[in-house]
């Protein structure tokens, strides 16, 4: 990882032109971007343990500003447990006014919208699963000291989260997109990074859903993830009837590592559920960046960049011109299939034809050793903090033990 990160163009230009809302729902912190037409059912996406709203800007640029679809990009709030998240996933989606929702998500993002999608049938319309898992057994046994995560420092925290992101050698591409998770990862607070890790290790399992498999894409990388390939085998075992799409290469981040693909799968998947973009309605976007969201005061409220769990202040709108981003453009369904079936095969399996990029070798999975360093860490710490302590208690006790002596 590089230890000077350069925030990347086509990511400035995307901040100075779509807004950043904020919305407090009861004791909840909702933070999310929100671009496309409004009368469009939306696409949410939703993060991993080290993802915010930010790390799905090439999902809105290309799919919003140029598609037609809209495109909900959220935080995971402070929630400590997974009822926790359905009730309070659910009235950020009431405080929206939105009712069906498509649910893209990836690693712990994922298992939350299988769960959402369990308890609240009716309103996922389809799932899009990426690098996920089914049940939450294997992170609680890799990580024993659960119980104390949120006592554990900030510092500690971010350490073992970015223990379990692979690092180098990448490919540039690879690369830059661990480099831009690691400074998303900076900005998030003691009690975010601790909530999710909780969320990650608290006894659950997603059970069968109401959700028929037709309308469940599953997308994986096939070089290397966080995610142990038995989890992900497991997960494809659950929804044998899913379409898959498997990527030759992308790392942890393939949304940042591989947006074209990623997005070519996204709109193959919405048009397959019957999701059609509406491109005549995308608005071009005023000077003021408030294009494309909702028009209440507060939204237009936004962070710095470097700080998010405070609240910061609002940013302002950058007035300097920026290069168009670099995304596909929209076509039509034809030349958008032939574009992405250049790169893939299409196999059989149970009569459902899956889009299957060549896989390549099984992840490898790094909780293990992250465990170990973190309480090698902890260790660490607690024996310089009380080591001092344990030398003046110890001159004391010489001292006093000394004087007796005399005494007698």
């Amino acid at each position: 990882m590089k230890s000077v990160f350069s925030a990347p163009g086509d990511y400035i230009y995307f901040k100075s032109q779509v807004p950043l809302h904020r919305i407090p729902i009861g004791t909840k912190q909702w933070r999310y971007y929100d671009f496309g037409p409004k009368v469009v059912t939306p696409l949410i996406c939703l993060p991993g343990t080290a993802g915010t709203a930010d790390v799905y800007y090439k999902q809105i640029m290309c799919l919003s500003m140029k598609v037609g679809y809209r495109v909900i990009s959220v935080d995971i709030p402070c929630v400590w447990n997974h009822q926790e998240w359905i009730q309070s996933f659910e009235k950020f989606l009431d405080a929206i006014d939105v009712h069906h929702i498509h649910l893209y998500g990836t690693s712990l993002g994922g298992f939350l919208a299988q769960l959402f999608a369990q308890h609240r049938p009716r309103r996922v319309k389809s799932l899009i699963l990426s690098n996920t898992f089914l049940e939450t057994r294997s992170f609680a046994a890799a990580m024993p000291w659960a119980p104390f995560v949120s006592w554990t420092p900030s510092f500690l925290l971010k350490r073992y989260v970015l223990t379990g992101i692979r690092d180098g050698p990448h490919e540039p591409f690879i690369a830059d997109s661990v480099d831009f998770v690691v400074s998303q990862v900076e900005t998030l607070s003691r009690d975010e990074l601790a909530s999710r890790l909780t969320l990650t290790v608290d006894s659950a399992s997603v059970k069968p859903l109401l959700l028929s498999d037709s309308l469940i894409t599953i997308m994986d990388t096939n070089d290397y993830s966080a995610i142990p390939q038995q989890l992900k085998d497991q997960l494809s075992e659950r929804y044998p009837g899913a379409r898959r799409a498997y990527l030759k290469t992308g790392g942890d981040f393939p949304f940042l590592s591989r947006p074209d693909e990623v997005n070519l799968h996204l709109q193959l998947h919405l048009r397959r559920v019957g999701l059609e973009a509406q491109p005549e309605l995308v608005q071009s976007i005023p000077k003021d960046g408030t294009g494309g969201g909702p028009s209440k005061e507060n939204d237009k409220e936004d962070r710095d960049d470097e700080q998010k769990d405070n609240g910061g202040n609002p940013e302002s709108n950058s007035e300097e011109s920026q290069p168009s981003p670099s995304a596909p453009e929209s076509s039509e369904s034809h030349g958008l299939d032939e574009q992405l079936l250049s790169n893939a095969e299409i196999h059989y399996i149970d009569q459902k034809d899956s889009i299957i990029l060549k896989p390549s070798a099984m992840s490898m999975n790094q909780h293990g050793a992250a465990a170990r360093i973190l309480l090698q860490s902890t260790w660490e710490f607690f024996i310089f903090s009380l080591l001092p302590l344990y030398v003046d208690s110890l001159y004391i006790y010489s001292n006093n033990a000394w004087k007796l002596r005399q005494l007698v």
